[in-house]
């Protein structure tokens, strides 16, 4: 059945209550010898398990506010997964046939979930171009028809906004509940939407706190300013830098093992049950590379981005080997807290 705007509208309104307002935990550890707690939000508790529901729910939600997405076209989008699967479900919980390109090379989980959803998946090769030739083909299908919504992750606005008006004032208000102030703020660059969406509310709030990008040490894309290498992270450091992320308005890019965020997700996982993916274990492991930097007092602030069950196939459940260079082995985690949800986030401070 296809849905009206009003009917679109509604279903939007619905969403919105199971996306965002997500908890702050703090994380308690000990590293070489010091006592520490990181901030990280807790996004692998949105609808479908990432943070990307933000995103996608504000890009939709906008779109039709524009009129530019109208009842019963197809939403077609290049993805590494997690946006996939976000589209495949909002899009249709709102009626919208949803194609999905993406590198056949992403888990056999994100395909079967997005799959799941009833979307379509069309695999790109390495021979076609991978990431890039996802980009390339979801272009191509939007322009031999008249009835496509291409999200454009990589270039929209409205996917800085939605961390701009959602993640960024979450964190600093639960926060601000805590007596607590950001010193820094970091995370891993996908489509760099929440680095540079959460990075403009903090900076505009205080102009002083630290804003990192994280990239993988093994592939360095943004240092590169292109693809180089390998590395075992989906959803960070794809193929090229993404038009939306700025590095001139952000502070120096924070390198990070993919061996040492498959230990430190592993570690979340049996120390404190905390089922994340591994770039969340390499978020942690950025934030504690800053607050080394600033001091141990400092409140560094990251997200977990998704949650364990698409990488079920992937390293993430193998043997990782250890080595000198890695930080993980050096963190004992000791406890876990959450801060309070915030009042004007929830579903009737947003309707």
């Amino acid at each position: 059945m296809i849905a009206t705007d009003v009917d679109a509208f509604n279903r939007l309104k619905g969403l919105s209550r199971m996306i965002g307002n997500t908890p702050l935990l703090g994380i308690e550890c000990s590293f070489r010898g010091k006592r520490r707690v990181i901030y990280a939000k807790s996004e692998q508790l949105n609808l479908t398990g990432s943070i990307k529901d933000r995103m996608a729910l504000h890009i939709l939600k906008t779109a039709y506010a524009e009129g530019k997405i109208r009842p019963g076209d197809t939403i077609a989008e290049a993805t590494s997964g997690n946006t996939g699967i976000s589209f495949a479900a909002i899009g249709r919980a709102l009626g919208h046939p949803v194609r999905i390109f993406m590198p056949d090379w992403m888990s056999h989980e994100r395909q079967d979930l997005i799959r799941s959803f009833g979307a379509e998946i069309v695999l790109v090769s390495a021979e076609q171009g991978g990431f890039l030739g996802s980009i390339r083909m979801s272009e191509e299908f939007a322009a031999s028809r008249s009835d496509v919504f291409l999200p454009r992750q990589f270039s929209n606005p409205a996917n800085t906004e939605a961390h701009e008006t959602t993640t960024g004032p979450e964190i600093w208000e639960q926060l601000e509940s805590a007596g607590l102030c950001p010193d820094a703020f970091v995370a891993g660059v996908g489509t760099g939407g929440t680095v540079m969406g959460v990075g403009r509310y903090f900076r505009a709030r205080n102009p002083d706190v630290k804003v990192h990008p994280v990239e993988v040490a093994e592939s360095p894309t943004l240092s590169a300013g292109h693809k180089v290498g390998k590395h075992r992270i989906q959803g960070i450091c794809d193929e090229f830098i993404p038009t939306i992320v700025d590095l001139t308005l952000l502070d120096p890019i924070i390198a990070v093992f993919d061996g040492d965020s498959i230990l430190m997700a592993q570690k979340l996982a049996t120390s404190l049950g905390l089922a994340v993916g591994i770039s969340s274990g390499c978020n942690f492991l950025a934030a504690l590379k800053v607050q080394e930097e600033l001091g141990p007092a400092a409140v560094v602030a990251t997200v977990f981005t998704d949650d364990n069950k698409k990488y079920l196939s992937t390293d993430l459940t193998k043997v990782e080997p250890v080595r000198p260079d890695y930080l993980a082995p050096e963190v004992t985690l000791t406890g876990i807290s959450a801060l309070d949800r915030v009042c004007r986030f929830c579903a009737s401070g947003r309707e």
